[in-house]
């Protein structure tokens, strides 16, 4: 990284500006957009639970530091990720808002607050609304939130993964999945044990860095609502649109009912009363020779496919005892070209008019066919109905509980309650104030389309000194680990800045181990250095010139041996 940084300063020096000018340029681009940044105000809206994490917030969040519940495997992890409230770094879209942070990447991070009093959503529209900021994008990890399930085993410290949860709600992502999950713990009336119902087909989350607003709405009638921005995503019926059913079917397949031995469940048979015909010859070839083509006129028979290669030359330190015989790398025969073909003609083949294959009886339907068996049904001894799953458990306290790769994942303005309009005036006041500010700043640093180079070629050093030495630095160090002679060639300023600097270094060092040596001296030192940095731009070019054919008489080398 300390060399990356050298190399740049020198290319920068070498093309005539100096780094904290090409800062002056990149500050004055950046702030070239003005954009009116609101300030923070702590909302008046009230409601079982709303969460800006303003001054008092540790009051109510606390970290965990259980450990995971990891059944069935070795390795322990603890919750050892680490958080905090602070306003955004990336688009930052209003002065003063802080939320709460995940602050570190490939960490397990548990937090939770406990709510005033329990939530108890029976009978009530629940409203679940938060707002999440990926300021590094999101590739693998969750930003979903619980609602834990209010109990007396509740305890902040000792919340982890196994802590019963009633909902589990938010984005998702590692790969190619991307969802907004909505689980609910769903209690079986006749067992009291609790099962997991997962939304299917659930609606993207937004992976970006500006503000996302999820919004969670369950109706008394059952149904629900999910809501990305403020625009509905996905709704549904709780009975219908999760896995498992809410309810189990009332009939159930007979578990002692077996299929009876003389069962006939194949719809079609081959035809026992067809026979193969007389002329259907089996072993009659594809393809066949055809008899009727005749060699082209201008197929040079006496021409080989391939020759010596004529402008190959023996490499200069071949040694005939320890390598053999030098033979030329041969290429294909410019004369075989231009014309049909080259080498010993033989008449080509072609599809057999009378190939007809193995011969197999047709199908016809089977006069004994019975059709597709399945068990009888019988009636569900675990059957039960529940016609109000949207009556969740009561509820104690809301959790963060994540693994990310990502860390600066920022959780702001939570709101549980029962009120529709309640929580769309929250996100009037916060979300819909700062997502107008973001989009405006994301917008401001995407280049212009017509302005974008279409390569590091094309950049120009004024336009943008930081992008054009970030570019050329890049460029050279890809293509020089796959091929030196072609970095130099392709993108010289590199070499020559790097033999600036290496000069420049030398150059200096003499003049500070004079000490106090004549000014005469100094001079003489500086003209060396310029004129080496002319050799070092001389042997670049000298490079570019005779390394490609260096190259080339190695490989003949190399393609020689490999043939003797």
């Amino acid at each position: 990284m300390k060399l990356n940084s050298a190399i740049a300063a020198a290319l920068l020096a070498t093309t005539g500006v100096y780094a904290d000018d090409a800062s002056k340029v990149e500050t004055e681009s950046s702030s070239s957009v003005s954009v009116e940044i609101p300030t923070f105000t702590p909302t008046a809206i009230k409601a079982p639970f709303l969460e800006q994490f303003t001054e008092d917030w540790e009051k109510r969040w606390k970290p965990s530091h259980a450990k995971k519940d990891t059944k069935g495997q070795e390795e322990e992890w603890a919750y050892v990720g680490e958080w905090a409230v602070e306003e955004p770094y990336k688009y930052k879209g209003i002065e003063g808002d802080k939320g709460l942070v995940v602050k570190n990447a490939a960490a397990h991070h548990a937090i939770s607050a406990k709510f005033p009093k329990k939530i108890d959503p029976k009978g009530k529209t629940l409203v679940v609304q938060y707002e999440v900021k990926l300021q590094k994008g999101l590739d693998c990890g969750g930003a979903y939130l619980k609602l834990l399930r209010d109990t007396k085993s509740l305890h902040q410290d000792e919340f982890s993964n196994a802590t019963p949860y009633v909902i589990m709600f938010g984005p998702d992502k590692c790969g190619a999945t991307n969802k907004i999950h909505f689980i609910f713990n769903h209690k079986n009336p006749k067992t009291g044990e609790y099962e997991e119902k997962h939304l299917l087909a659930a609606p993207q989350a937004t992976i970006s860095k500006t503000t996302e607003l999820y919004t969670l709405i369950v109706q008394p009638n059952n149904t629900f609502t999910i809501k990305r921005g403020g625009d509905i995503v996905r709704d549904g019926s709780l009975f219908d649109q999760f896995s498992p059913a809410v309810n189990p079917e009332k009939e159930i397949d007979d578990p002692n009912d077996k299929k009876p031995e003389d069962w006939v469940d194949e719809a079609r048979i081959p035809d026992p009363d067809a026979k193969k015909p007389d002329d259907w010859d089996e072993d009659a070839p594809f393809e066949i020779v055809d008899e009727e083509a005749t060699k082209p006129e201008d197929w040079l028979e006496d021409e080989p496919l391939t020759i010596p290669d004529p402008e190959a030359q023996k490499p200069e330190d071949w040694d005939d005892e320890e390598d053999g015989d030098w033979v030329p790398p041969t290429v294909p025969n410019p004369k075989c070209a231009d014309v049909s073909g080259c080498g010993p003609w033989t008449k080509p083949m072609k599809k057999n008019p009378d190939y007809k294959g193995k011969w197999t009886a047709p199908y016809i339907d089977n006069p004994a066919y019975k059709g597709v068996w399945a068990p009888r049904k019988i009636k569900n001894p675990n059957y039960f109905e529940d016609k109000h799953p949207a009556n969740f458990e009561p509820m104690g306290a809301i959790g963060f509980e994540l693994w990310t790769m990502q860390p600066d994942i920022l959780f702001d303005n939570i709101y549980i309650g029962h009120s529709i309009e309640e929580a769309e005036k929250f996100a009037n006041e916060t979300f819909f104030k700062k997502i107008a500010v973001e989009k405006a700043l994301e917008d401001a640093e995407k280049p212009k389309h017509e302005d974008k180079p279409k390569s590091p070629s094309d950049l120009k050093f004024l336009d943008d000194p930081v992008l054009y030495v970030k570019e050329k630095l890049d460029l050279f160090t890809t293509i020089f680990a796959n091929d030196p002679i072609q970095a130099i060639k392709f993108v010289p300023e590199v070499p020559t800045a790097i033999g600036g600097l290496l000069v420049t270094i030398v150059a200096l060092v003499g003049i500070f181990t004079m000490g106090g040596a004549a000014p005469e001296a100094a001079k003489k030192t500086a003209a060396d250095a310029k004129e080496k940095v002319k050799d070092a731009k001389d042997k670049a070019a000298e490079a570019v010139s005779t390394g490609a054919e260096n190259v080339k008489a190695e490989v003949n080398k190399r393609a020689t041996r490999s043939q003797s």
